[in-house]
């Protein structure tokens, strides 16, 4: 397991883990673009409130996308069933 200095917002943090750093330096991106996001939005909101609200809507993305991929899955095995029901 390595170590990988990121930066968010200018502040240093120091994530451990087996991704490779090309990876996490893109998650600690994607976590600033999104937490300048909500600040642009927000303009008089604490550097907080605005890394708690950006948590929220990466939380939002995520359920939906789980959600989206449990719909397409049980899709797939609703025409999975059909198409072995037309071969037998």
């Amino acid at each position: 397991m390595g170590s990988l200095e990121v930066y968010i917002l200018g502040q240093k943090y120091t994530i451990k883990g087996d991704a490779p750093e090309e990876y996490i330096q893109q998650l600690a991106t994607y976590v600033t673009a999104r937490i300048r996001e909500v600040s642009e939005a927000s303009p008089n909101i604490t550097p907080l409130k605005a890394a708690i609200l950006a948590a929220v809507n990466i939380a939002d993305e995520l359920h939906r996308l789980r959600n989206e991929e449990e719909n397409i899955a049980k899709s797939i095995e609703e025409k999975t069933v059909a198409l072995t029901r037309l071969f037998e």
